[in-house]
């Protein structure tokens, strides 16, 4: 059994949204969290290759938010089902295409007769003529 199954039990059998203290997240696994947990937020990153412990939430499906490092506290909450994960996939832009593109389509509408090639100020070309000109 390693040092932080006990968390990745507790947290399987927990809601969607857990908020534990570090006293609390203590008592689950019996013993002191490192020191490194209790002084540097990126201990409580998400990432696997961060520590043990991060594989032990990530192992029960879930993910680490509003870490609060001067109260000691933080919420565990539960990663999107693969599923929703796939669908999210589904919807994501194209590679290379950023993911904004397009977001607009469909929200904007021309009336008919509308020339988009004609100057909105019919004046625009004299006044640039006038303000720019060189005359020597």
């Amino acid at each position: 059994m390693g040092k932080y199954e006990p968390l990745e039990k507790f947290l399987r059998q927990q809601p969607d949204e857990v908020r534990m203290t570090f006293d609390q997240i203590e008592r689950v696994i019996g013993e002191p969290l490192p020191p490194k947990a209790q002084r540097h937020r990126a201990w409580w990153s998400n990432s696997p290759s961060n520590n043990v412990m991060t594989k032990a939430w990530l192992e029960a499906g879930f993910r680490s938010e509003q870490v609060d490092m001067a109260a000691r506290k933080l919420v565990f909450r539960r990663a999107k089902s693969l599923a929703s994960a796939a669908h999210d996939e589904e919807l994501a832009a194209p590679p290379g295409r950023h993911p904004l593109f397009g977001w607009m389509k469909g929200t904007v509408r021309i009336a008919p007769g509308v020339d988009l090639t004609q100057p909105a100020d019919p004046d625009w070309a004299q006044r640039i003529d006038d303000e720019y000109s060189t005359s020597t």
